[in-house]
């Protein structure tokens, strides 16, 4: 499902650029703006309280952690929030590369939570299970291919700007 929330998230703000929206006007910004909307959906299950079972929450998330990771609970609002955080930063021009590259980097940091949750038959409240290995690998390689392809057209963002202008600087002639 969650994969299906940044698609047509996506198409829809692709359509606004096509209506004239000219924020919308090309597919990378389009595509910052439909993972940001992903991004508001998953990092809210971080916060969701165990009684809820219509959707994953804490607890379920809790369980996703692999057990030589200290601190599960933590941890799961740790990510809850730098979700949060990176779905802010691709809405906004200016901090829209460092978001990617920050949401790109969590991704692969998430992979041995969403692997252990497969491999290890980790349930939800609701009984349901955790996604199975075979789908969840190709969902985390969309995530980040779409987070890499959104910093790549984000390079001329002046928070880029700076960090180049700083290596250029840096580097001795």
């Amino acid at each position: 499902m969650i994969p299906a929330v940044l698609v047509l998230a996506t198409l829809a703000f692709r359509a606004l650029g096509a209506l004239g929206v000219r924020r919308f006007a090309s597919w990378p910004v389009s595509a910052a703006h439909g993972m940001a909307v992903m991004l508001l959906f998953t990092a809210s299950a971080h916060f969701v309280p165990a009684s809820v079972t219509v959707m994953p929450n804490h607890a379920d998330l809790a369980r996703m952690v692999p057990p030589f990771l200290p601190f599960a609970d933590a941890l799961v609002y740790v990510t809850g929030v730098l979700e949060f955080l990176g779905a802010a930063g691709l809405v906004l021009t200016a901090t829209r590369w460092p978001a990617s590259i920050g949401l790109a980097a969590l991704f692969v940091t998430l992979l041995p939570a969403n692997i252990y949750a497969a491999t290890g038959d980790v349930a939800f409240a609701n009984g349901e299970p955790a996604t199975p290995l075979w789908q969840r690998i190709p969902e985390q390689l969309l995530y980040l291919a779409v987070a890499l392809w959104i910093a790549r057209a984000a390079d001329s963002t002046p928070t880029r700007e700076l960090f180049t202008r700083r290596e250029k600087e840096s580097v001795p002639s």
